[in-house]
């Protein structure tokens, strides 16, 4: 099992940054593919990023590519997303994921292939 917990969330004015944590207790991280969405006020939780379980593959939401990176540190057990040039369009309480995947490539992209989640960080973009 994995517990998850995010961090770095906050008020930031429109074309600013912030850099999102997502900390993973337990000795197994290396074996999750690990994923970012977000839900905003009256709308479903949606997808932003994901990576594989080495980090060697990324995916990225349309909404966010080019402005948000995902990456990650094993020897951390934890994962990150740097997000750039916010737009209010971005406020949202953002949560990290979890999945337990055996392929080395593999970057899931739905709801319902992560079991683990986190309890979420608010992430709100000024104009």
């Amino acid at each position: 099992q994995v517990q998850l917990v995010e961090s770095g969330g906050g008020l930031v004015q429109a074309g600013g940054s912030l850099r999102l944590s997502c900390a993973a207790s337990g000795r197994t991280f290396s074996s999750y593919a690990m994923g970012w969405f977000r839900q905003a006020p009256g709308k479903e939780r949606e997808f932003v990023a994901g990576i594989s379980r080495s980090g060697g593959r990324t995916y990225y939401a349309d909404s966010v590519k080019g402005r948000f990176t995902n990456s990650r540190d094993n020897a951390k057990n934890t994962v990150y997303l740097q997000m750039n040039s916010l737009k209010p369009e971005d406020t949202a309480v953002y949560y990290c994921a979890a999945s337990f995947i055996i392929s080395d490539v593999y970057v899931a992209l739905r709801v319902n292939e992560y079991a683990y989640w986190g309890q979420g960080t608010q992430v709100t973009v000024s104009s």
